[in-house]
């Protein structure tokens, strides 16, 4: 019996190695130059809609154009920021956006907050209740205002009908100027106040359940669980809210124009309608340019010592 050898063949074993792809449009594209491709456009979208009119807007406050007036613009430099922040008509409306914006976020704050309270204390029916008061935020604001400006009527609104219903007087809500502007804060809080309702609820619902099984352990009462333990833990989402409000109250215009357009007199002409008074009846572009890169100003100066007031408290 003859041993076996291992068969062996003459031929060379080839090695295979992996070949780098032929150069095509894919090699030629890095992770970086896809990305620049794919954001372009968007940014030039941004830059076109958002940077350049601002940038036209800040050149035009330098100057006297209006869009009515014939030949060039001339360059008057700070003549009318000088105008804008020495008249008596400016400090006269935004006295009455400060008390908007005060009256509104305060209101929606207090109303928001208790409303989603009762709804995370409840088990059966959340979502249900979520979506119906959600309802009123998603409507346009041209719509509300009509719609509220008919409910508002003085003859024929609902509630001065359900006002003589009850034996009390009629109140002309829109055309008096005690009731005017408490007319525009209450229209603003039924449609906003959704909004803040619901980054609340979203803090409460992120409580951890486990502070409030150990305040119950220790006979914790109601008071000190909200306290100590809710008020605590949502009030810095509360006040990203409150600074999201703020703003949008700030520059108010569409609800200003439907139910008052600024009247009775000027009692409800904020800093927005006036701006818009000053462009497009006025036709002084560079006035108004001027209004509004000083309202970005005030805005961007107020919301840095917010955002620090902010990082402060979460520090703390």
């Amino acid at each position: 019996m003859s041993d076996s050898a291992p068969l062996t063949t003459d031929r060379p074993v080839q090695v295979t190695s992996a070949t780098p792809p032929a150069p095509g449009w894919s090699s030629r594209l890095s992770d970086r130059r896809l990305a620049v491709a794919f954001i372009a456009p968007a940014l030039l979208l941004l830059l076109a809609m958002s940077v350049f009119p601002l940038l036209w807007a800040l050149y035009l406050s330098f100057t006297d154009y209006s869009a009515t007036r014939g030949g060039p613009a001339h360059f008057i430099w700070f003549g009318n920021y000088t105008a804008v922040l020495t008249s008596s008509q400016v400090h006269q409306r935004a006295l009455t956006t400060v008390i908007y914006v005060f009256g509104a976020v305060t209101l929606q704050t207090v109303l928001g907050f208790a409303i989603a309270y009762l709804i995370s204390r409840r088990t059966h029916g959340r979502g249900l209740l979520t979506t119906l008061f959600l309802v009123p935020m998603m409507l346009s604001p041209v719509v509300v205002g009509l719609f509220w400006r008919f409910m508002l009527d003085t003859q024929f609104g609902v509630i001065n009908s359900m006002l003589g219903s009850l034996g009390l007087g009629q109140v002309e809500w829109l055309t008096q100027q005690r009731t005017a502007l408490f007319s525009l804060i209450l229209v603003d809080t039924w449609q906003w106040t959704p909004f803040i309702m619901l980054i609340a609820l979203a803090g409460l619902t992120a409580v951890p359940k486990y502070l409030y099984e150990a305040a119950s352990i220790d006979r914790a009462s109601e008071w000190f669980r909200f306290r100590h333990i809710t008020l605590p833990l949502v009030w810095p989402l509360l006040l990203i809210a409150v600074l999201f409000r703020a703003i949008e109250a700030f520059r108010l215009f569409d609800l200003v124009y439907i139910l008052t357009s600024g009247g009775p007199g000027v009692s409800t002409e904020t800093l927005s309608f006036h701006v818009y008074k000053v462009a497009f009846l006025g036709f002084n572009t560079g006035t108004a340019s001027a209004y509004g890169i000083l309202m970005v100003i005030v805005v961007i100066i107020l919301t840095q010592l917010y955002l620090r007031y902010l990082n402060k408290l979460k520090e703390d």
